[in-house]
């Protein structure tokens, strides 16, 4: 689970002396109140609430790691100053694999410079109908632009009217 971000929550066995129900978020997810309640046939039930983001707040910006300013050779002699033989003797696989994975983050965080990255076509405002609208609108320009008529006009004039129109009230 440490591999993919996951944490589980249930803590409590919820068959027996198993814990049989699994509650597993990325770590960005919030749950609260979890709790093992009464029986549904052979298996407890498991109470809690998700905390989420709603989808139409503002999106905040976030850090991201520059690869543009990283100190790349730094990294190299950093990986390259451990004992590998020494870190790793008798280790299984999974430990070695977490031990590399731990020093190779290490080394990134300070040799990567982080950077605020706003979030990309960000328009909460921007709906199926709105999509649909400009659609028609650069239909109705491709007419216009074809024909070149009066009722072509007007009909693209009409076109642009509406996207304006339901933008500005969706804002």
């Amino acid at each position: 689970m440490n591999t993919n971000s996951l944490q589980q929550h249930v803590n409590e066995p919820t068959r027996g002396n198993n814990i049989h129900d699994l509650v597993m978020t990325t770590t960005d997810l919030s749950i609260n109140g979890l709790e093992v309640t009464g029986k549904i046939g052979d298996h407890q039930m498991i109470d809690f609430s998700l905390e989420v983001q709603d989808p139409n707040t503002r999106a905040q910006h976030k850090q991201v790691l520059d690869y543009k300013r990283a100190n790349f050779e730094q990294i190299k002699e950093e990986l390259g100053s451990y004992n590998y033989e020494v870190l790793m003797s008798n280790k299984k696989a999974e430990e070695c694999y977490m031990i590399l994975k731990d020093q190779i983050a290490t080394a990134t965080d300070h040799h990567i410079p982080r950077k605020r990255i706003r979030p990309t076509n960000y328009h909460p405002w921007f709906s199926q109908e709105i999509k649909h609208l400009i659609n028609a609108r650069q239909h109705s320009y491709r007419r216009l632009k074809r024909y070149q008529t009066e009722p072509h006009r007007q009909e693209h004039i009409h076109a642009c009217r509406a996207v304006k129109r339901t933008i500005k009230s969706t804002k």
